[in-house]
Formats: C-alpha cells, structure tokens, sequence
C-alpha cells in the first residue's frame, strides 16, 4: 500500500545514521525543509523536488514537553546547529521550512514553533498539525492517522481529503517511560533505554500494554466511534511488534503500521515547506 513511502523512509533511516546526513547527488533543484520539534528527539529533513530524501537527522532533546516547548533556546541552538551542519554537507544554503504541532495545542505554540525556526536562521514558511503531515507524506485521503510522539497522542481523521474530526491527548512514549519506571521500580533514563531495546520487547510490552489500550479508546473517542479505515498508525512510540494488534482488538479493526514510523512525520512536514513563498514572522 506504502511501496514509494516504504523507499523514502529507507533512504531517510539510511541518512539520519550516516556519518554526513547527507545525499549529495539527489540533492538538486529546489529544497524544501521540514522541522518537528518531539518530545524525545528534533528531527530535520531535507527533501528534493520529487520528494527523495537528501539529509536526514535526529538529535535527542529535552526542549519539548507533551507538545509544548518549554526550553525555547535549547530548541533554537539545536535546530540552528543542524541547518548549519547541513547547509555545510549539502554545499547550499537552506532559506526557509514547515515546522508542526500536535492538533488543539493552539495558536500560541504554533507561533512559538515558528519563531524556533526563524531563530534558527529559516524563514517559516508553513505550520501543520502532526497527523495532518503525516497523511500527507502517506497520500491518504479517507481514513484515520494516528500519530503516537513521545508526549501526545494526535489523531485526524479524513474523508475524501477533508479533515473531520482531529484530537489529541497528552499520551505517549514518555508516559509508557513512566509505566514501565514505577513497575520495574528504576529511573526514567534505565526505563527509557529498557523500552528502545528491541531484544527485551517480549518483557516491556506486557508492561506498557495498559498505555495502548488507551491510546486505542483515545482514537476511537475521537473518531466518535467510527474510524475510518484505513487505519494507521505512525510515530517513534508506536515502533512494537505488537502495536498494531493491541490497537485493532480494542478498535474491533485491522490498523495497520509502516517501517520507520518516528520518521513520517517529518517527511510530511517536509512535503508542507514551500521555498517560493514570502514568509514573514508575524504569519503564524
């Protein structure tokens, strides 16, 4: 169903654990940049004309809290130390990108998002919601997206490429972080490393199962009890085997999940940049 987005997450994932971020030989034509500021990471991806990943990074933050950003100058050293890094590893200066928030944060962190991103040394050129961006990148024009972060939860739901229903809930990585810190009675940061180590999955899930289940009745809360199919589900904290199962025997219907998934998000963000426009800092 994803076969071209299955590619472009693969070239994504290879760029952001190379030693340079950097593909040189797609980067041609116009550059368009997307930033999204997570709870437990900043990703920043740079895409072509054709929409191939040409720099990818992720660096690890404590600047964002449940979608809000509660360290504004770490945000703003973080996101100018990339675009400096790239700039220098794509030979070409990058002038303006698409930030993005969880959906119902308000107008306030939306501005606050922007002016991240002109601090930075970027011109903002478009703000979207997480889900929202996230749809784009996947080309789904009816069904429901469901972005698990590491702080919220957000869920659009679309028919025929209109929005109908959008939520979010402050539930997420770092509250399934929280479960696993009290059951297994260790810190956040042994709790965080224990859930990120694949091999231990068959003794976290169990743990974190509760936190699914919730995010399950959060989707269909929203959805007002009908989502709409497809269902799928994106985002770093969504990166378990058993995910998508625990989700469609609470929703009583297939959801599906794709490889990579912290990185559709900022692929689709990506996608909302738009070089050619005139972007002030008073637009959003």
């Amino acid at each position: 169903m994803f076969e071209d987005q299955v590619k472009q997450l693969r070239q994504f994932n290879k760029l952001v654990h190379s030693s340079t971020h950097a593909d040189n030989k797609l980067a041609t034509g116009q550059l368009r940049v997307g930033i999204d500021l997570g709870t437990a990471t900043i990703v920043f991806a740079v895409i072509n004309e054709q929409g191939d990943p040409v720099y990818g990074e992720s660096v690890p933050d404590q600047a964002i809290r449940d979608g809000v950003i509660v360290n504004y100058l770490d945000a703003v050293r973080i996101v100018q130390g990339i675009r400096e890094r790239a700039e220098a590893a794509l030979g070409t200066q990058l002038t303006t990108a698409a930030g993005a928030i969880p959906p119902g944060v308000g107008t306030g962190n939306s501005k606050a998002v922007a002016n991240v991103i002109e601090d930075a040394g970027l011109h903002c050129s478009n703000i979207v919601d997480e889900p929202t961006a996230a749809a784009t990148f996947l080309k789904v024009k009816t069904g429901t997206i469901v972005d698990v972060g590491g702080g919220t939860t957000g869920i659009s739901v679309f028919e025929n490429n209109k929005l109908i229903h959008v939520g979010d809930e402050a539930t997420g990585g770092y509250h399934m972080t929280l479960v696993l810190a009290g059951s297994e009675h260790i810190s956040h940061t042994e709790a965080e490393t224990l859930k990120q180590d694949h091999q231990r999955e068959h003794e976290v899930f169990p743990v974190i199962r509760p936190v699914v289940e919730k995010m399950a009745t959060i989707v269909d809360q929203v959805a007002e009890q009908r989502p709409v199919e497809p269902i799928v589900v994106v985002g770093g904290a969504s990166n378990f085997s058993e995910f998508t199962t625990t989700m469609a025997k609470v929703l009583d219907q297939p959801v599906e999940g794709i490889i990579n998934p912290e990185f559709v998000t900022p692929l689709g963000i990506a996608l909302s940049d738009d070089p050619l426009q005139e972007a002030t800092s008073d637009g959003y």
